[in-house]
């Protein structure tokens, strides 16, 4: 038990943008943790606003084999306690997708070896921006 809370602990989780927000694109390979959430930032599209509430939180914990597959059944640790019964549906679809696009992950050789079997934990969301705050009294007025 204590050796798997230390192999949670030794994987970080990451906050996973909208494909759109991840300029730089995925990698060719696989080579560091970060571009294992790079490449699962990339797969993520959540759902419409029309279908679920656009400000709802989803963490899933997943492990993969040394040939990029999923190892296992991946688990949903926690979901937004707003989320009503069909935003947690199309939500954990929208989590299963991003996964299906995602694998098998392109692992480099050292990187299979390194990740097989270890579990990340991945946070997916989909915020809306806050606007800027206008200040009126702060732009500058000629007079």
């Amino acid at each position: 038990m204590m050796r798997r809370r230390n192999q949670l602990l030794w994987m970080a989780s990451a906050l996973l943008l909208p494909a759109s927000a991840c300029a730089q694109g995925a990698p060719a390979q696989v080579n560091t943790i970060q571009d294992v959430f790079t490449k699962l930032g990339t797969c993520w599209k959540p759902p419409p606003p029309s279908r679920a509430n656009p400000d709802i939180d989803i963490t899933v914990i997943v492990s993969f084999k040394r040939s990029g597959e999923i190892l296992g059944h991946p688990k949903i640790t926690y979901e937004s306690e707003k989320a009503t019964d069909n935003d947690r549906v199309e939500y954990r679809i929208a989590v299963m997708e991003a996964l299906q696009r995602c694998t098998p992950m392109p692992f480099t050789e050292s990187m299979a070896g390194a990740v097989a079997g270890r579990p990340f934990a991945v946070r997916f969301y989909n915020h809306k921006p806050q606007p800027a705050e206008k200040k009126a009294w702060l732009t500058p007025k000629i007079l």
